[in-house]
This record gives C-alpha cells, sequence and structure tokens, in this order.
C-alpha cells in the first residue's frame, strides 16, 4: 500500500509551493512562502496572478497549489 504520512504529504506540499516560487521568479514576481501559508487573501492574489501567466508549467503547479492550501473551497 502506498500511503504516505503526514510529514511525506508536508514535504510535497512544499514542493509544489518552491515550484511556484521559482517560476513566479521567472516572470518578476516575488513568493513569501511563509505568507502563502499562512495569509488566504495573499495566496490568492498569487495564485490569481500565476492563473494568469503565458507558461502553462506556472498555471498547472498554480492549480496544485490553490488545491493543496484549499483556496477557494466551499466552506
Amino acid at each position: 500500500m502506498n500511503v504516505l504520512s503526514h510529514r511525506e504529504n508536508e514535504a510535497l506540499a512544499l514542493v509544489e509551493i518552491i515550484d511556484l516560487k521559482w517560476l513566479l521568479a521567472g516572470e518578476g514576481l516575488h513568493l513569501h512562502v511563509e505568507r502563502l501559508q499562512k495569509d488566504p487573501a495573499y495566496a490568492r492574489g498569487i495564485l490569481d496572478a500565476a492563473a494568469l501567466s503565458r507558461s502553462p508549467a506556472l498555471r498547472a503547479v498554480a492549480v496544485r497549489v490553490r488545491k493543496l492550501l484549499r483556496i477557494d473551497e466551499a466552506a
């Protein structure tokens, strides 16, 4: 069975966030990782900007990070 531990899931989420950070840097945008994880309004703004990118890789990682952070999920 391939079940990941909580710590492994957190590590994989951080890898996705770091991918987002570097892809955004390539477009001249700065991402503050800790703020992204703790401030939903900041995260929403960053992810909305990433969704408008011409880069398919950036748009794809933004979708994954949005799901990981549960941004815009119904309450």
